[in-house]
């Protein structure tokens, strides 16, 4: 059976040009015979031998692109767990209020001084702008200045950012160009480290659902959140910020996005990185704004994600030393895995990467795409 499974595996990733302990630094090399069988049982048996050192590849990015450029999920098929993973987040709403909280505490409260080792200075966890950057710094700062940009942001503004981190955007754009920012976020964690990053500028910092936000704001922005909020709640997802958009107002929506319509996420990812998530497809975002807003501008530059995340293994790499001591090395090869394989995920174009500008009514004269 062993040898059967074995086999079976190396046919399958040799249709994407993998060796088992090849020479190229995508081939993957076996350190536990028993990964063969473990590997058959889809995501979750793949990232949790790697977890515990089964496996290793010297260029995981590379491995994952070329798994998911040459559709390797189709040759293995589902399996039980996987079926029963995916009718459970068809039939129950996991993103509702009461679960809203979990992936804080999973995922964003995990602590603050992993984010500062990884991320860049002002702590933009979502995709930078590369167009013209030299290096992640540049790169965020031309992201969340492409944001003040699009929405056309003017000296006393009152701007709702909804699921704002540790405020990136706000400082930005509160120190720039002299608006007002709520940011609204179910954090603690970053909470805490946004109000002492924004010190001193017209920033407040709410701990709250979005469902539950109040007010009337000139514009939205929401950068990196509407990953969490779940196909079953995209229409008052939309609905929440067509009522806090003044009549005038432009909202900008920055999500990752899949290609195809799906209503779960990949097991694995739901498990240790990101619980009850899940990526919109263009036709879902599309449903959930119908009679709602008008579609402005749709920007895609999911290709700066793939850079991006290299940037941010690169810093986690670096600064692991001063980490190890806290996080231990299963967390390692989690964290490890978690970036490398997003980062062939955007190579292959699984994902996207989409800025979409929205208005109430239309802008009058139309409006003018900012790049």
């Amino acid at each position: 059976m062993a040898n059967i499974a074995k086999n079976f595996v190396g046919e399958i990733l040799n249709m994407a040009g993998i060796e088992i302990n090849g020479p190229q630094p995508w081939d993957i090399k076996v350190h536990n015979e028993k990964f063969y069988s473990r590997a058959l049982k889809g995501s979750i048996g793949l990232g949790e031998s790697y977890m515990d050192g089964w496996w290793d590849v010297t260029a995981l990015d590379e491995f994952f692109y070329r798994i998911i450029k040459a559709n390797l999920e189709k040759e293995i098929g589902f399996n039980f767990k996987t079926a029963m993973f995916i009718l459970n987040n068809t039939v129950f709403n996991r993103q509702n209020e009461n679960r809203s909280s979990e992936v804080a505490e999973k995922h964003y409260n995990l602590g603050n001084d992993l984010y500062t080792a990884m991320l860049d200075p002002l702590l933009a966890y979502s995709s930078g702008y590369w167009l013209n950057a030299s290096n992640l710094a540049q790169a965020q700062q031309a992201k969340l200045d492409l944001i003040c940009r699009k929405i056309n942001l003017q000296p006393g503004d009152d701007i709702l950012d909804i699921g704002g981190g540790w405020g990136s955007f706000a400082l930005y754009a509160s120190k720039k160009y002299k608006v007002h920012v709520d940011v609204v976020t179910i954090s603690k964690a970053q909470i805490e480290l946004g109000r002492k990053l924004c010190k001193d500028l017209d920033v407040c910092f709410i701990l709250r659902d979005y469902r539950e936000i109040d007010g009337s704001y000139d514009n939205i922005v929401s950068v990196g959140m509407f990953e969490h909020v779940g196909y079953k709640n995209y229409r008052d997802y939309m609905e929440i910020a067509a009522r806090h958009l003044k009549t005038n107002g432009l909202f900008l929506l920055h999500t990752i996005g899949r290609n195809k319509s799906v209503k779960s996420t990949d097991p694995w990812i739901e498990k240790y990185i990101f619980p009850n998530s899940m990526l919109p497809s263009i036709t879902q975002i599309g449903q959930s704004i119908e009679g709602l807003f008008v579609m402005e501008d749709w920007h895609n530059f999911s290709a700066d994600y793939d850079k991006t995340l290299i940037v941010w293994h690169a810093n986690f790499e670096k600064n692991w030393p001063s980490l190890k001591d806290k996080y231990g090395e299963r967390f390692y090869r989690m964290w490890r895995y978690y970036l490398l394989s997003c980062a062939g995920s955007f190579r292959a174009r699984r994902n996207q990467l989409w800025q979409i500008v929205l208005s109430k009514n239309g802008v009058a004269g139309g409006y003018q795409t900012i790049r």
